[in-house]
């Protein structure tokens, strides 16, 4: 049985079909989900045999004779999130039915033929993704500053919460523990590459605990600059001379572009790499206790089974948890009737002590979930009393 639906309606062609579908496919493959067995992609043909049960969304492509809207109202009437899209050149509401129109919806660009953004909008909407959208700018001020804030304000505008340190630390804040706690919130890291990158131990630092939390890095290197053997990445960016108007910037905004594409793209890597990083650290404290995972269900929450054979649901979460989350998570264990209090999953490391005692003053007032980190998991499973 299907856990994720995805719909495509509307006008589309065979070629659009065939590449939002192969970017889905390679992202959902991050999660370990195959296309076929937890995941189906439906058309109008067979929208109505979707799994009622599974976590769902559509994409309602624009186009003149706005095509399949009985299954678009139907996905309305079902609760399913719809995500209406037209071409980079088109008019919303002549292209978009109207009772699509007070939904948001998606320009497609010509510089994503692959339709990345699309595909991870997506994938938020089914709970595969996390909402927030967040990366961190990693950069020395005397080489990159200019390009650095432009990619700040380039990524902000396409829905991103960027971290620059000259911008998001606000005066009388402790400056490296907020950085700190910002970087451990963070989807993806882009590292600007320069000459003397290496020589200030901030950066240094920022680049080795990205690594130590798992937060995939996108390597952006500065013209003429050989990066040393040891730094690198699966994901880099090479600039040319053309590429800058001044030493430290401004990019072409073609250069831009393409940064902010592949940070999309990477984000989705990297978000599934530290969910199962969480998933089998959890595994491993269970297994402590004597306990197991016994399966995966809905928005990939697993079955704990402990030593006296309760069960209970945790949820692996990446970031810094939040009291939305926390509610989140609730709502989804109960639309899942899971019979049990939840458990949030999370890695602590490099959070701020002020969130931490936040988050113990949650757990300690709030009934209907449990955020645990994932290193205390066994020992707090271990006394404890499942609820429902």
């Amino acid at each position: 049985m299907t856990s994720y639906e995805i719909g495509i309606l509307g006008d589309f062609s065979a070629d659009e079909v065939a590449r939002l579908t192969a970017t889905l496919t390679s992202l959902l493959a991050d999660f370990d989900l195959a296309v076929g067995d937890s995941v189906m992609f439906r058309t109008s043909k067979d929208f109505e045999n979707r799994n009622t049960h599974a976590a769902a969304v559509a994409a309602y492509f624009g186009g003149a004779t706005k095509a399949d809207q009985d299954c678009a109202q139907e996905a309305v009437r079902a609760s399913i999130p719809i995500i209406p899209t037209i071409p980079s050149i088109g008019d919303f509401g002549v292209l978009i039915p109207d009772f699509l129109q007070p939904t948001n919806g998606l320009r497609r660009r010509t510089d994503d033929p692959d339709m990345i953004e699309l595909a991870t909008a997506l994938l938020e909407c089914v709970g595969l993704l996390r909402q927030q959208r967040r990366i961190f700018v990693s950069y020395r001020r005397v080489e990159s500053r200019s390009s650095a804030v432009q990619l700040h304000d380039a990524l902000s505008a396409r829905g991103f919460e960027v971290f620059l340190d000259t911008h998001d630390i606000r005066p009388g804040e402790p400056f490296q523990e907020v950085l700190w706690h910002r970087l451990c919130d963070s989807d993806v890291m882009i590292m600007l590459d320069t000459p003397t990158y290496f020589e200030r131990k901030w950066t240094r630092q920022e680049l080795g605990r990205a690594r130590a939390k798992e937060i995939h890095i996108l390597r952006v290197v500065w013209p003429s600059h050989t990066p040393p053997l040891h730094t690198g990445f699966a994901e880099t960016i090479y600039l040319d001379a053309a590429d800058l108007t001044g030493a430290d910037g401004p990019m072409t905004e073609t250069i831009v572009d393409r940064i902010v594409l592949a940070a999309e793209a990477l984000r989705s890597r990297s978000i599934a790499a530290r969910h199962m990083s969480i998933a089998g650290k959890l595994r491993a404290e269970i297994a402590k206790i004597g306990g197991e995972i016994q399966g995966i269900g809905l928005h990939r929450a697993l079955a704990l089974k402990l030593l006296d054979g309760s069960k209970i649901w945790a949820y692996p979460v990446v970031g810094i948890p939040t009291a939305d989350l926390l509610n989140d998570v609730a709502d989804k264990a109960r639309k899942a009737d899971h019979g049990q209090v939840p458990i949030l999953v999370y890695d602590h490391i490099g959070i701020r002590d002020q969130w931490k005692a936040h988050l113990k003053w949650l757990d300690d007032n709030i009934a209907c979930v449990r955020a645990v980190p994932v290193v205390d998991a066994g020992w707090a499973l271990a006394v404890r009393e499942v609820k429902a």
